[in-house]
């Protein structure tokens, strides 16, 4: 069976790649905002947690309709600080206002990974990590902002904590791989269980 990425995220395929997993990148086509309008609006409540596998199921299983004979991976995450989510930046201007509510607290991200077959999910797990961002200057944060990039302005956090991002951390809980997007070595755990990776 072929395996394939349901992501356009860099980071995403970039783990997989330097873990050495052939695989293909089809993009699911997801329309994330109205996905996650609808789960907050479902009737018991919601949880950041229970978006990032809402989501990481419906990539996964969409583009698993149009390929049945492959396992498909799909991956969110969510990131939470008290009751508030927040989005990805999308700009200079976003990112800015992301770190400067993010600076000198805490926050959790929140990382889902699921496996589709035939149009269903077959397997999925979550993870989150705590993260407290020190109280960065505003000059430095000028100086991140100029210095990271665009490609931050696809990260929820507005930061990538394999590059610059890590001088913006006071202390971080939790595995490396779900802080960058997705929880890998569960993940390949399952891919080795189903015979889809080599053991």
């Amino acid at each position: 069976m072929g395996l394939i990425l349901a992501s356009q995220s860099a980071g995403r395929r970039a783990m997989l790649k330097a873990a050495g997993i052939p695989f293909a990148v089809v993009p699911s086509g997801v329309d994330e905002t109205s996905l996650t309008a609808t789960y907050k609006a479902r009737p018991g409540g919601c949880s950041p947690a229970g978006l990032a596998l809402h989501l990481a199921t419906a990539k996964a299983e969409t583009v698993s309709r149009l390929h049945g004979d492959s396992v498909v991976i799909g991956s969110d995450q969510v990131l939470a600080i008290g009751d508030e989510w927040l989005d990805k930046p999308g700009d200079l201007e976003g990112a800015r206002a992301t770190i400067e509510r993010l600076r000198g607290r805490t926050h959790i991200l929140h990382s889902a990974v699921a496996l589709a077959e035939g149009g269903g999910t077959v397997w999925h797990h979550a993870d989150q990590a705590r993260l407290t961002m020190r109280n960065v200057s505003d000059d430095f944060l000028t100086h991140y902002l100029v210095m990271a990039g665009e490609g931050i302005f696809g990260s929820v956090g507005a930061y990538h904590l394999e590059g610059l991002g890590t001088q913006l951390f006071d202390n971080i809980d939790g595995d490396y791989f779900t802080i960058l997007g997705m929880p890998l070595l569960p993940l390949l755990r399952e891919l080795r269980a189903r015979g889809v990776i080599a053991t």
